[in-house]
Parts: structure tokens; sequence; C-alpha cells
């Protein structure tokens, strides 16, 4: 046999040896979906990033006037969605207990639009937290007036004006018209206020706190406490 046939035989048998292996179970595995960008929306209307067959699912109630809330999320962020949403552990499903028009207000404009962008609203809005409830502290007297009288989308707006919302949205790619179309949108109010309804009829009583796979942490509202809940259930 010359040394070219040899060498010929010699390639293909190892060309073989690699599609066998390549052909073995598990050898070859599918993508794995980046649990991190995905989100649905519930029944009723509220989000949910991760695996949807996650063996934990945690559910936070917020409030966007909340301190602890905004301490919270700095808090988890990393942590949370690294650790546990990313591997697919863990899914995070934000629902909203509103306390006041402000608050609505916010609630109204990080719901607003394409389902994808609510967390990164949610994100924003909690990381901006210091610069507009200063503003709404300061408020005077008849900036106060415009927030509580009148039609609410009126109110809605004053408020969103008054406090920088406006801008806010403006850097996750919303146009004036995009958030005044959410700040008039009665059915979101409505869910919302439905929204704060529900929390009250599954005992919670402040924000922010959890159900893990449906049921209510008593006296969890940090980071630590959550992470501990998590990990006794993993």
């Amino acid at each position: 046999m010359s040394k070219v046939r040899r060498s010929v035989r010699a390639a293909m048998a190892t060309l073989l040896a690699v599609a066998g292996t390549a052909a073995l179970p598990g050898a070859v595995h599918a993508a794995h979906p980046n649990w991190l960008t995905t989100i649905a929306v519930t029944e009723s209307g509220s989000h949910v990033l991760g695996n949807p067959d996650a063996g934990v699912k945690v559910t936070e109630w917020v409030s966007y006037t909340c301190s602890h809330c905004a301490h919270f999320q700095r808090a988890s962020e990393a942590p949370l969605r690294l650790a546990y949403v990313q591997p697919g552990k863990v899914s995070v499903e934000v629902r909203h207990l509103v306390r006041d028009p402000v608050d609505l207000t916010v609630a109204m404009l990080a719901n607003c639009g394409d389902p994808k962008k609510f967390f990164a609203n949610h994100h924003l809005f909690l990381q901006t937290q210091d610069t507009w409830l200063k503003a709404a502290s300061r408020a005077g007297a008849a900036q106060q007036q415009r927030w509580a009288n009148g039609p609410m989308a009126g109110r809605f707006r004053a408020i969103a004006s008054d406090l920088g919302l406006f801008a806010i949205m403006e850097r996750r790619g919303y146009t004036r018209a995009d958030a005044d179309r959410c700040l008039t949108d009665e059915a979101m109010t409505r869910r919302l206020v439905a929204e704060r309804q529900a929390a009250g009829e599954q005992g919670v009583q402040g924000t922010p706190s959890f159900l893990l796979n449906g049921a209510l942490l008593d006296d969890t509202h940090d980071w630590p406490g959550l992470e501990a809940a998590i990990k006794a259930r993993l």
C-alpha cells in the first residue's frame, strides 16, 4: 500500500471517529435558553423573569416610593439574577402594591409598552428613586393641587412632568407620546389598583414582601432573608 493511500485511510478513520463521537447521546447539547431575557406576562398582568419551570418561584410585592424596595433592588440585582435566575433555578415575578399617586404614576410608566422592557424600566426607576423622590418631597402647594385634582390622566402627567419621569422614560427609548398613552391607559390603572387589593387578600402588609412558591414569607423584607429562604428550598 502506498504512503498516499495509507495517509488517506488514516484521515478517513479520524473523520469517522470524530463523527461517531459527535453522534453519541449527550455529546451535542441544545442551546441553553437565556433566562435573563425570558419574560412572561401572567393572566393578571404582572411580569415574570426567568425559567417558567424553576423549582423556586419568587413573587416580590413592590412600591416605587418605598425606600426599602430601592435598597432591596440594589442589594439583590446581581446575586439574584446571576446565581439563581440565570441557571434556571429561580423565577421572579413583580407585583405592585401602590401606596400613593406618585407610586401609581411610576408603576404606570414602568409597565409601559413592550413587556420585554419591564424589568429594565423597573430597575431604572428604583435606581433613580433618590432623585425623583426628592423632587416629590420639595413639591409646592400648587404642584400638589395639580396632582390631586382633575382627570386622572392629567394628574399622572403633572406628576411625571414635575418629577422628571418623562426624562427617565426617554432614557429607555420612549417618546413623550409613548409615555402619555400609558398614562391614559385606564385598564392599566384598574389592574394596578386590583393588584393592591390582591396584596391585602394574601396578607401582604408592607413592601418589599415576598412569596415563595405562593406562600408568604413572614418577617422577610431584605435580600439576606430572601436568599436564605431560597437556599432552603433548592
